[in-house]
């Protein structure tokens, strides 16, 4: 028996003989987004959805499970997180205060 990651090896990091990893998204109900259930396993995508259908979707909870390649999520950083965020909070006329909403009467 192997361990599935050798001295040294950190989870996020594949052994040679590990399948690449997939993260899972599910749908709990049509209309719902989709949320990240967990992560498995597998050699391709189709592999990957039917383990993640069999992990996360096994009691019919979700309608619909997307999988994605672990290394195609890019994701920032919390160091960067000030710079990051920071042109977001120059421009007020995105927060919906600065917005009049107008008074409605009773036809609708």
């Amino acid at each position: 028996m192997t361990p599935s990651n050798p001295p040294g090896l950190s989870s996020s990091q594949p052994a040679s003989d590990q399948w690449p990893l997939w993260e899972v998204f599910t749908q709990a109900k049509d209309g719902a987004p989709h949320e990240h259930a967990g992560s498995v396993h597998a050699p391709d995508a189709e592999i990957a959805l039917q383990n993640a259908r069999d992990t996360y979707a096994r009691r019919g909870e979700a309608v619909s499970i997307w999988v994605v390649p672990s290394s195609a999520i890019v994701a920032s950083s919390p160091e960067d997180a000030g710079p990051f965020f920071d042109p977001g909070n120059d421009k007020p006329y995105r927060h919906p205060q600065f917005y009049k909403i107008p008074r409605v009467g009773k036809e609708l």
